[in-house]
């Protein structure tokens, strides 16, 4: 009987490993900055909105396209058993994402006084860089959580099976 030992990847192993999963989650992403952007660009000078509302907005709808390019194109393969859990974790985790960018537009135009359209552009940046950071790590760990992988049985006990109904005689139903 040969016996063998699991070993862990290493870090750098596993940081290779979810390269491709940064890229699709990088191009989601990028196609929600976009709406996001469009949407607040129009709140702010289009219809007048104050930045905050302006952001939250922006952030609503972008929000709801990333949903859908994350479900279906990034984390179609994961476990999506429970659609009512993974919908309400992502929109939790959203809604962080969120709170953590308008703090950021919220503190500079509100404490620092940078309100020009151009600071608050920035400021949203910023804000959007470390929701993302945190987004990809809550998404991934708890919204779209990777099927369980079945463990595969050792060879030999496949070729015992195969072995044992090879050996059955056919019963015939008359």
């Amino acid at each position: 009987m040969t016996t063998t030992t699991a070993t862990q990847p290493s870090l750098v192993q596993r940081l290779r490993g979810m390269s491709d999963e940064m890229i699709k989650f990088g191009l989601v992403g990028l196609s929600g900055v976009a709406v996001n952007f469009l949407i607040f660009w129009i709140c702010i000078n289009g219809l007048g909105l104050a930045s905050m509302r302006s952001n939250v907005a922006a952030t609503l709808v972008a929000i709801t396209t990333n949903y859908l390019g994350y479900r279906y194109w990034l984390y179609k393969d994961r476990d999506a058993a429970s659609r009512k859990r993974e919908i309400t974790l992502f929109l939790l985790f959203s809604g962080a994402g969120m709170l953590i960018e308008t703090g950021v537009v919220g503190f500079s135009d509100y404490v620092l006084g940078l309100n020009t359209h151009l600071e608050l552009i920035a400021a949203k940046v910023v804000g959007l860089a470390i929701g993302t950071v945190f987004r990809f790590i809550s998404y991934r760990t708890w919204v779209f959580k990777a099927m369980p992988e079945l463990d595969e049985p050792e060879p030999g006990v496949v070729t015992e099976a195969e072995l044992l109904l090879a050996a059955e005689e056919p019963h015939y139903v008359k």
